[in-house]
């Protein structure tokens, strides 16, 4: 494999399947991936190209080329991007609070996304920003970018897997009646609301898994697993319970400016397969300093 292309070697059981179905079946492409390449001529069996009716044969060798002419609307703006770890296929960044993730109509600029535009032109890449996983304006933390379509696609996919976890840490008000355990409760979005989640048995079902890590005198550091992956789902989850974050505005009760200016939520650790199926990558942060000070003042 060279960092332009990915390459697949027919095994002698998918022999006799057309080139759609073994890229698609076999190799788990998404069809829009396949059709894009297919169309623009980058898909090459033993360096020729070829249609998507071939039928492979044993032993061929099937490359496909990531080099694609793309634009994106976000302009560059240079900004301090703090890397946790990169490679030809992506990026995983620690974003700090208090940093929209993608340009909105309401943040138009001064997102990660225009930082890593700028991060990729001065590097000389021609990539654009595809967001595999995303976080509120002001939960800090551990953010996964494809570079390529190819990324992308296999990162989202696999998202859904039991090898992919997404892990938080929160300090909560008050203290959980287990210190363990499963929160399973339905998330949704009232008509009208754009930003507001409720627990609704008309939702869709959202699972928590949570561990307290730490007990102080009247609260508790949580590490949080996500299973699903809903907006605002840790907050709304323990909002739901009693227990909502130092911090939130829009779940909390209680002014906890004097404590912290944001929610105490950090997405502190990540682990994935790499798109090319090679490795497991896992990834962990340090806790940010606000919610070390926010520790210290209630412990």
């Amino acid at each position: 494999m060279t960092e332009n292309k990915i390459v697949f070697t027919v095994d002698e059981k998918d022999e006799g399947l057309k080139l759609r179905y073994y890229l698609q079946r076999v190799q788990r492409l998404s069809g829009r991936l396949i059709k894009g390449a297919a169309l623009s001529g980058r898909i090459e069996i033993n360096n020729k190209r070829v249609k998507l009716n071939h039928i492979v044969k044993s032993g061929e060798s099937i490359s496909l080329n990531l080099v694609k002419e793309e634009s994106q609307n976000v302009e560059p703006e240079k900004m301090d991007i703090e890397v946790a770890y990169e490679d030809d296929d992506l990026i995983v960044v620690n974003k700090r609070p208090g940093i929209v993730v993608h340009p909105t109509r309401s943040y138009p600029s001064g997102t990660l996304a225009n930082g890593l535009m700028y991060y990729f032109k001065e590097k000389g890449e021609d990539c654009i920003v595809r967001l595999v996983s995303r976080l509120d304006m002001d939960t800090s933390g551990l953010i996964i970018v494809g570079k390529n379509q190819f990324a992308h696609m296999a990162l989202a996919r696999d998202m859904k897997s039991e090898e992919f976890e997404k892990s938080y840490i929160a300090v909560i008000h008050g203290k959980m009646k287990e210190n363990e355990g499963t929160i399973d409760l339905p998330i949704y979005r009232q008509e009208g609301e754009d930003i507001r989640r409720i627990i609704d048995e008309r939702g869709q079902k959202s699972i928590t898994h949570y561990k307290v890590i730490k007990d102080f005198k009247n609260d508790q550091l949580l590490k949080l697993t996500l299973e699903t992956g809903r907006t605002h789902q840790i907050r709304v989850h323990l909002s739901y319970l009693g227990h909502p974050l130092y911090g939130d505005t829009l779940y909390g009760k209680e002014d906890d400016s004097m404590y912290i200016n944001r929610q105490a939520l950090h997405a502190y650790r990540l682990k994935f397969p790499h798109p090319r199926g090679n490795k497991i990558l896992e990834l962990e942060t340090a806790i940010p300093e606000d919610i070390l000070k926010l520790i210290e003042k209630i412990s």
